[in-house]
């Protein structure tokens, strides 16, 4: 996708194991700006709840695709036809500053086409269409959509969970706006090469011990307020990326259905699940992802050295040693 090979580096992982900050010191290090691959955080007045970088870490390192999209603007729906063209433009404009492209996120699907070079277009939602599937799922539910994509295009049926109906009914208005089978639009025009994946990992119940602190830190720092914001503005918690962990337990809280423990409680198990997700995108037997133990006391000498080993490898970057 990228005109020219040129050194890319991933850092990506679950929710909650570190990456942020690591790609933070490893831009200082090697001159590095930070592509966002979260899709959450590309979002405006989403602060708390996605736990994006700070101010500090923002001065500290360039940070591209990150909190530009405007919730209320009805056009600016963003999903991977959107991030695929921004992220490859931002990419080339770090490489021609001289500077390291870093690639970080927790969203595999973001991840992974812009390694495996897919092309996909950006097809608009269709709000009428995704409502009246969302009556057909809770009606005859997943499996029947699954099987009605089935019959539209085997081959992207057989690339899609039947469990996953967002995907699905994804697929399914695809073809409804285009015409067109939706494997059509999931084309691979080349993976990136010169390329390094380094995977942040932990002991599964220390993460979640992690996740858990960070949601209390949400909290105190003012997730309620942020929710009470965004309902202010006419936003509905649970549609679109308001569906994030935090934001629907908080709407519910504000609605009066739950209280605010319980809330807090569903906050940290939706985002044990979102975790569990996250590793199926990223499996910890890839031979692509290079996997560093995220609770090592020694982690950025340990990131630097594979960095410092991979722009020498037969990539000159013109970059300064860490």
């Amino acid at each position: 996708m990228l005109a020219e090979p040129a050194p890319v580096l991933f850092i990506v992982g679950p929710t909650g194991v570190g990456k942020t900050g690591l790609a933070v010191a490893l831009a200082q290090r090697f001159q590095g700006e930070i592509v966002n691959a979260d899709s959450r955080q590309v979002y405006r007045h989403m602060d708390i709840g996605t736990a994006k970088p700070t101010a500090v870490e923002r001065r500290k390192a360039p940070h591209h695709l990150v909190d530009f999209v405007d919730l209320l603007d009805p056009d600016r729906s963003f999903g991977l036809g959107s991030f695929l063209p921004l992220a490859v433009g931002a990419i080339a404009e770090i490489r021609g500053r001289g500077r390291l492209p870093m690639v970080v996120g927790g969203t595999g699907q973001y991840i992974w086409a812009l390694l495996e070079g897919w092309d996909v277009p950006e097809v608009p939602p269709d709000p009428d269409f995704r409502h009246a599937k969302l009556v057909e799922l809770e009606q005859d539910g997943a499996l029947a959509l699954h099987q009605e994509l089935h019959r539209i295009d085997p081959q992207r049926a057989a690339e899609l969970d039947p469990r996953n109906a967002r995907r699905v009914i994804r697929a399914l208005e695809v073809h409804h706006t285009t015409g067109r089978p939706p494997s059509d639009f999931v084309r691979r025009s080349g993976p990136m090469t010169a390329t390094c994946v380094l995977g942040l990992t932990m002991d599964r119940a220390e993460l979640y011990r992690r996740i858990d602190d960070r949601v209390d830190r949400m909290i105190a720092d003012g997730l309620e307020d942020e929710v009470r914001g965004l309902a202010a503005m006419g936003l509905t918690m649970g549609q679109g990326p308001l569906a994030s962990p935090g934001y629907v337990e908080m709407g519910q809280y504000l609605a009066g259905d739950i209280s605010l423990s319980e809330a807090v409680q569903r906050t940290k198990f939706r985002t044990h699940r979102l975790v569990r997700r996250q590793y199926t995108w990223f499996k910890l037997g890839d031979p692509r992802i290079t996997w560093l133990d995220a609770a090592a006391p020694d982690l950025e000498d340990r990131a630097a050295a594979e960095v410092k080993g991979f722009l020498a490898g037969g990539h000159p970057s013109g970059l300064p040693p860490a």
